[in-house]
């Protein structure tokens, strides 16, 4: 029993000591416009990741970082986890000029919001000086796709993607798979819940993404299996939310991304 507690008492102190106290961030972005982030920067970070919430997006984020809105989503309620892995953090909320609802809602795929993700990149790139991912859930997906798709590295896009229960059959909009795939260059992570009960990210769907990923020098997919589900199937505590496997799930994506 001592070990354990000595186990336990080791990783909060890694986590409380190695990390500065997180901030926010408004970045300057199109004409009137800020883009707001809070970043954790845990001391000698390999890289730094974009966390996009699923849903509407908006979070709500107040000046001291409080944030409202999606709480429970599976990237937020994880984004210490990718802190303790040795990755800065960088959780987004919607622009000042989307605060209200619909927030990101039929905002995702526009050129708008590339211009304020480009803002951010380059802000942390010239800050930390360290690589930059997009890591998106459910909705956040058709940011962090549709975003690798209109930036490349070397016109101030990422330097790698994350795709976790990604958007593979929309009513509303365009899924990832119906994405000009071809036009990302950069390592892509697909993670998934075999058991995913959303019926715009069913595991049966999967193949219509990754067939369409196959020109990638760098791609994997990653299943995952167990957990808890709990509500509404495409809710962040259900399956689809990677509940309960939080920890492996994002130590398996931060050792994808430290190995790039």
């Amino acid at each position: 029993m001592i070990y354990k507690y000595l186990f336990l008492l080791t990783i909060f102190y890694s986590l409380t000591v190695n990390a500065q106290t997180p901030r926010v961030v408004d970045v300057p972005t199109r004409a009137g416009v800020t883009q707001r982030f809070l970043l954790l920067q845990p001391e000698n970070a390999k890289a730094v990741v974009i966390l996009f919430a699923g849903g509407h997006g908006g979070l709500q984020m107040s000046p001291d970082g409080v944030i409202k809105e999606l709480r429970g989503n599976f990237l937020l309620r994880s984004r210490d986890l990718f802190a303790a892995q040795g990755l800065a953090v960088a959780v987004i909320d919607a622009p000042s000029d989307r605060q209200s609802f619909p927030h990101l809602n039929r905002f995702r795929q526009t050129a708008n919001h590339v211009a304020d993700v480009k803002a951010t990149i380059a802000w942390l790139k010239l800050e930390l000086k360290i690589p930059v991912w997009l890591i998106g859930t459910s909705r956040g997906t058709q940011s962090a796709g549709y975003i690798a798709t209109q930036l490349a590295p070397a016109d101030g896009g990422p330097d790698g993607v994350v795709l976790t229960a990604s958007i593979l059959v929309d009513q509303r909009g365009r899924p990832v798979p119906d994405m000009a795939l071809d036009r990302i260059s950069v390592p892509l992570l697909v993670a998934h819940h075999r058991q995913d009960g959303c019926r715009a990210c069913l595991f049966a769907d999967l193949p219509r993404l990754t067939d369409k990923l196959k020109h990638l020098k760098k791609t994997e997919t990653m299943v995952f299996d167990g957990g808890i589900s709990v509500g509404d199937p495409c809710e962040a505590r259900a399956y689809h939310g990677f509940n309960g496997i939080e920890a492996e799930v994002v130590g398996k994506i931060a050792a994808w991304i430290m190995a790039k």
